[in-house]
């Protein structure tokens, strides 16, 4: 046989003196093997971030991996109504069965959007479905980070939201006036217990009802507290306990676990050294204040669902925005293994997809959707136990993405105009996973800020209220008076646990 050098050598005319460089010959011998990807679901969606992923796969995925083991489900508008949501149910069916899951942005349609689109019906959300029946405990929302580049808090903020129970399965009918029995029929039948019973003298009344589950709660306390101890954050559990007494199951909860299994390894770690050496509370509406004053991070959160929803909004507001925060439900089969479903937490960028099918430049920062790729295959891989050849690629992946965005080349919303349109950006990855553009150690880029919203004359009053003195210029007493006057001053942690 003629040695492989040989035959490159003699074909060097025509492929090209370059491949007779050092290192060529055996990026070519192993050009063609690919990676072969465990199983995985991978759920489709609609509009630009379906764009965009389609992008992704094709330039980034598919070059390098073989993934024939993956499952595809297209959750689109249409599929749902075509099949009549058969296409969600075997979704889920088949996320239970593989445990790892990637979600593209879906739509839920509006009544207007069923009629634009000719649906039967406006089919609701997918999320109730998948939780259920994926036996959700916790979805995990935490901040992204950049090495390199500084966002809005500087070290990682964990937070775990409740996956069921609350206002979001709440039963209500619109009533007149009357009376309302609220009773609960033990399942053993024994006699029913009156939960609730009230007046209604109102000639109109929205009554609501709901529950929140309990049994799963400490999942979630050890999956919550594991994760802390292991990013060295401190924990707070987040209720509003003191009105709502019946939010004290689920502090409870969380507390003996906590107090059982984990606070003797927090305390030798020295994270409640603020906190008095115990797991600290806070109020929700001391939560809401907290996210935008403790920018430093380091710090985790978990609450009920609805609260979760609304807090983990804020933290992205005050993390620069939706994209800079991951969204990943947590489940459990019945032998104790997860279920993983990894997702972006924002949606599916109509206004940009609108823009690119009359033909304009557009560029969607990948950031999120590429996150729970990679937090799906890495997971895919985890429960196949098939070695670190995934791992490696998606934290390849990764570096060239971050490198790429420190070094200016990120899209618009991070580099300003001179940044990459959407299909730069990922022609710009895929050209850099081998070859990440180096960060220099020090490096400490900003993201270009937009402040055409900014609104002048209330920015302009504002600083009139702080300068007290009226010299055109606010002094650290002048500073701490403001913030103190529109009560949003640093506070020590523990004057804000309760």
């Amino acid at each position: 046989p003629i040695p492989v050098a040989t035959m490159l050598a003699r074909s060097a005319p025509r492929l090209g003196r370059s491949l007779l460089r050092t290192g060529h010959v055996a990026c070519l011998s192993t050009a063609s093997k690919k990676i072969v990807s465990p199983p995985m679901v991978y759920i489709s969606g609609e509009e630009m971030t379906k764009y965009c992923m389609d992008l992704v796969l094709e330039k980034w995925i598919k070059p390098h991996v073989d993934i024939s083991a993956w499952e595809f489900y297209d959750l689109s508008c249409k599929a749902r109504d075509d099949t009549e949501d058969q296409c969600l149910r075997d979704a889920v069916s088949a996320g239970a069965r593989i445990g790892a899951i990637f979600k593209e942005p879906t739509v839920t349609p509006t009544e207007e959007q069923r009629v634009a689109l000719g649906l039967k019906k406006a089919w609701g959300s997918p999320n109730g479905a998948m939780r259920r029946g994926w036996n959700g405990i916790t979805i995990s929302r935490d901040t992204i980070h950049i090495e390199g580049m500084e966002l809005g808090y500087k070290r990682p903020v964990l937070f775990e939201r409740h996956a069921v129970g609350g206002e979001y399965g709440a039963g209500f009918k619109t009533v007149g006036s009357g009376k309302v029995v609220t009773l609960f029929l033990p399942k053993d039948g024994e006699a029913a217990t009156i939960v609730d019973q009230r007046d209604l003298p109102d000639q109109k009344n929205a009554v609501v009802t709901y529950h929140n589950p309990l049994d799963n709660v400490p999942d979630l306390a050890h999956h919550f507290f594991s994760r802390c101890l292991k990013a060295r954050v401190t924990p707070y559990v987040v209720t509003k306990k003191t009105v709502f007494k019946w939010q004290e199951g689920f502090w409870q909860a969380m507390k003996t676990v906590f107090d059982k299994d984990y606070r003797d390894k927090y305390v030798a770690a020295g994270l409640l050294d603020k906190c008095g050496g115990q797991l600290p509370h806070l109020i929700s509406d001391a939560a809401t204040m907290q996210i935008i004053r403790w920018t430093d991070g380091g710090f985790g959160m978990a609450a009920h669902n609805y609260d979760g929803d609304m807090l983990t909004d804020e933290v992205a507001q005050v993390h620069r925005s939706p994209g800079f925060i991951t969204s990943n439900l947590i489940g459990k089969r019945d032998d104790g293994t997860l279920i993983k479903e990894f997702e972006a937490s924002h949606g599916t960028v109509a206004d940009m997809w609108h823009a690119h099918l009359r033909g304009e430049e557009t560029s969607l920062n990948p950031l999120g959707l590429v996150e729970a790729l990679f937090g799906a295959m890495d997971h895919a891989a985890v429960l196949s136990n098939s070695g670190p050849e995934v791992p490696t690629l998606t934290a390849k992946l990764r570096k060239a993405v971050h490198s790429l965005m420190v070094a200016g080349r990120g899209t618009r919303d991070l580099s300003g105009p001179t940044g990459l349109t959407t299909e730069q950006f990922i022609d710009a990855v895929a050209a850099h996973i081998d070859r990440p553009i180096p960060v220099p150690a020090d490096a400490h880029v900003e993201p270009i800020v937009d402040d055409t919203d900014v609104d002048e004359q209330a920015l302009h009053a504002l600083f009139d209220q702080l300068d007290e003195d009226k010299n055109g210029t606010i002094d650290y007493g002048e500073l701490k008076r403001g913030l103190l006057k529109l009560n949003l001053h640093p506070k020590k942690m523990l004057a804000t646990t309760a």
